[in-house]
C-alpha cells in the first residue's frame, strides 16, 4: 500500500497546464463525539476517477458531502475550480415525483433547464412584448450555447443505456418503480457532462448490463469522478485512484481497488518478516508494480501511472488499521452426488406472478449465482428452497445427503424488540452452549470485549450481518442458500465473505449484485423470469460477454414497454 499522497507526489500530480478541478486543504471533520478526518490535503484532477474507501463509519459518504457543499467541515476548506459544474447523485427518490423522467435528467443541469422554462412561459404566451421578445432571443441563443436542442436525445441516450423503458421516458416519476427511479436519477447526475461527478453508491440496485454500461461511460469520462462504492469489480473497472479513509485522514494511491488491496497485504507480509533484507523487500514490491501497472482501466494513463508507481518506496507504505473478520465454514456431513432438482416451479406474492416453470438441478461442487431482473422473484425462490414459503406448482427435490441453512436478505425478524445479548442470542443456534466458545465466533466477527454483552436489537446493520455469519457457521450445513450476502457489509467484510465462498466444500445457490463475488465463487448460472428460467455452465463473466445467451433469455420475460 504504498503512499502517494499529492502533496508530496508533484512531479506526477501537479503538471503545468493542468487544471486542478478540486482543492481540498486542511480539511477537518470533528463531532463532539467522534473524529472521522482530521488535516487532509488533495487534490483531484480531470481525467481520474478516485474510488474512496473506508471501514463503516469512517466517513466516506459525508466526505462526498463536505466537496458538495452539502455539508460544511470543522476546519478547512474545499477549493473548486471557478466556472466548473459539479453534479451529485441524488439519493431522494421522491424529490421529482411531480416530474417525467426525461425532465428529471435534464434538470441535472439545473442552467439548461431554467432556460427551457423561462422559454415554455414565453411561448404559452399569445402576445410578447418587444423587450420580451429580446429577452426570448436571449433565451435562445442561451439555449442553443448549451446544447438544448440536443437535451432531450441526450437524456434518452443515457436512460437506454441504463435499461430504462422507454415507456417511463415521459411517465412522472411518482409512476416509475424505485428500481428504475434509481437509474434515472443516475443520468441526472451524469446528463451534461460535468465537470465534476460525485456519485455515492452509484452502481445499487443496477443490473450487471447497467453497471458495464456505467463502467464504459466513466472509463472513457474526460473529467473527474468521485465515487463511494462497496462493489469491487466496479472499482477496479474505473478507478484510477484510491482514497483510503483512515488513522483519521484521508490518502491517495495510484492504482485501482486490487492494487491498494494487493499491495497492503504484501507490504504487510514483508513487514512482517524481519530477517528479510530491505533490498529484497524492495524488488519484490517493484515486480508486483510491474505486473499490475500493465493492466490499467485507462490505457491512455499506462505510462503516466507506471512511472507513478515506480517511484514507491518501502518506508512510505503505512498498513491499514482495519480489521477483517474471519468467514469459514466446516461441514458436518458430505454431500453425496444429488443435492437438488427443481421442475416446472412457479412462485407468487399476493397474488402475482413472479416466476413461472422454473427448472434447474443442482450437483455436488455446484455453486449457483441466482440471476434476474426481479430481486423480488429471486427472493420468493430462495425463500421456497429454504422451506419458508410455499410454490403455487412444480416440484422440489432434495438429495437425502442434504443439510441446508438459509441466510435471508431481511435478518430484522431475528433481532427487533430481542432482548437478548449477542451471547445469548447465538446460543440459540449453537450446539455447544458454553460461552467461551461462543464468544469464539463472536470474535472471529469482530466482537470483542463488552460487546458480546451488548443487546441484539441495538446492532447496526453491518453487525446484524456479521452476527447472522455467525449463526450460518454454526449450521455446519452443506448445502447453502443465501440472499443478499453483502449488504451493510464494509469492504473488509465482503471480502471476507467471498473467500469464505470460495473455500466452503459444500454447495451454494447466491443471489448477489457483487460481480466479484459471483465471479470468484460461481461455476454456473441460473436465471429465472416471468416466463421461465436458462441455466448456464461457467462463470458469470463468460454468461454475461456471451451475445447468444441474451437473445435466449429474451424469452424469459413479459415485454411491458
Amino acid at each position: 500500500m504504498a503512499r502517494l499522497d499529492l502533496i508530496d507526489a508533484e512531479p506526477f500530480f501537479i503538471c503545468k497546464g493542468v487544471n486542478i478541478m478540486i482543492t481540498v486543504s486542511s480539511l477537518s471533520l470533528i463531532f463532539s463525539d467522534k473524529k472521522l478526518f482530521e488535516d487532509v490535503n488533495l487534490k483531484f484532477l480531470p481525467g481520474n476517477c478516485y474510488g474512496i474507501i473506508g471501514a463503516n463509519g469512517a466517513g466516506k459518504s459525508t466526505f462526498l458531502k463536505v466537496l458538495s457543499g452539502e455539508k460544511d467541515p470543522t476546519s478547512g476548506e474545499v477549493i473548486i475550480e471557478k466556472n466548473k459544474r459539479l453534479a451529485v447523485l441524488s439519493q431522494n427518490q421522491n424529490a421529482f415525483d411531480s416530474y417525467t423522467a426525461l425532465e428529471t435528467v435534464i434538470m441535472g443541469y439545473k442552467e439548461l433547464f431554467d432556460i427551457m422554462q423561462k422559454k415554455e412561459v414565453f411561448y404559452n404566451k399569445e402576445h410578447l412584448t418587444d423587450a420580451e421578445g429580446y429577452e426570448l432571443a436571449h433565451l435562445e441563443g442561451e439555449f442553443a450555447e448549451l446544447n438544448g436542442w440536443d437535451a432531450e436525445s441526450d437524456a434518452e441516450k443515457l436512460l437506454n443505456g441504463l435499461n430504462v423503458p422507454m415507456s417511463d421516458f415521459y411517465s412522472k416519476m411518482s409512476d416509475i418503480l424505485p428500481k428504475n427511479k434509481v437509474k434515472i436519477l443516475l443520468a441526472q447526475a451524469l446528463f451534461g457532462n460535468p465537470d465534476i461527478l460525485l456519485l455515492d453508491e452509484p452502481t445499487n440496485h443496477l443490473d450487471f448490463e447497467a453497471i458495464a454500461w456505467l463502467e464504459t461511460f466513466l472509463v472513457n469520462y474526460d473529467n473527474t469522478v468521485i465515487t463511494v462504492s462497496h462493489d469491487r469489480h466496479f472499482l477496479n473497472n474505473v478507478c484510477t485512484h484510491m482514497v483510503d479513509i483512515d488513522y483519521f485522514q484521508a490518502k491517495m494511491y495510484a492504482g485501482n481497488y486490487d492494487f491498494w488491496m494487493e499491495s497492503s497485504q504484501l507490504v504487510q507480509r514483508l513487514m512482517a518478516d524481519k530477517n528479510k533484507k530491505k533490498e529484497e523487500r524492495i524488488q519484490e514490491l517493484k515486480n508486483f508494480v510491474a505486473r499490475f501497472s500493465a493492466n490499467l482501466s485507462k490505457s491512455a494513463q499506462a505510462t503516466s501511472r507506471k512511472k507513478s508507481l515506480e517511484k514507491i518506496q518501502l518506508d512510505e507504505i503505512v498498513p491499514s488499521t482495519r480489521k477483517y473478520p474471519f468467514i469459514g465454514f466446516e461441514i458436518e456431513k458430505q454431500l453425496g452426488k444429488d443435492v437438488l432438482e427443481v421442475e416446472n416451479l412457479s412462485g407468487s406474492l399476493e397474488g402475482k406472478k413472479l416466476f413461472d416453470d422454473v427448472s434447474f438441478t443442482i450437483s455436488r461442487g455446484d455453486k449457483i449465482a441466482l440471476l434476474g431482473k426481479n430481486d423480488l422473484a429471486k427472493t420468493t425462490l430462495l425463500k421456497i428452497l429454504a422451506g419458508e414459503m410455499k410454490p403455487d406448482s412444480g416440484t422440489i427435490k432434495w438429495g437425502q445427503t442434504v443439510v441446508k441453512a438459509y441466510f435471508p436478505s431481511d435478518n430484522e425478524s431475528y433481532f427487533a424488540g430481542n432482548e437478548l445479548n449477542l451471547i445469548e442470542w447465538l446460543r440459540q443456534y449453537s450446539k455447544d452452549p458454553v460461552e467461551s466458545y461462543i464468544r469464539g465466533f463472536l470474535g472471529r466477527m469482530l466482537f470483542s470485549g463488552d460487546q458480546p454483552l451488548k443487546q441484539v436489537k441495538y446492532l447496526s446493520g453491518g453487525e446484524k450481518m456479521r452476527c447472522m455469519y455467525s449463526k450460518l457457521m454454526l449450521s455446519q450445513a452443506n448445502t447453502l442458500i443465501i440472499d443478499s450476502p453483502t449488504t451493510h457489509l464494509d469492504l473488509e467484510a465482503i471480502q471476507s465473505v467471498n473467500k469464505g465462498f470460495e473455500d466452503y466444500k459444500g454447495s451454494i445457490i447466491v443471489a448477489s449484485h457483487d460481480h466479484k463475488l459471483l465471479q470468484s465463487v460461481c461455476n454456473k448460472i441460473v436465471e429465472i423470469g416471468e416466463l421461465g428460467s436458462y441455466s448456464y455452465e461457467g462463470t458469470l463473466d463468460e454468461f454475461i460477454e456471451n451475445s447468444d445467451i441474451k437473445l435466449k433469455l429474451s424469452s424469459l420475460y413479459i415485454d411491458k414497454n
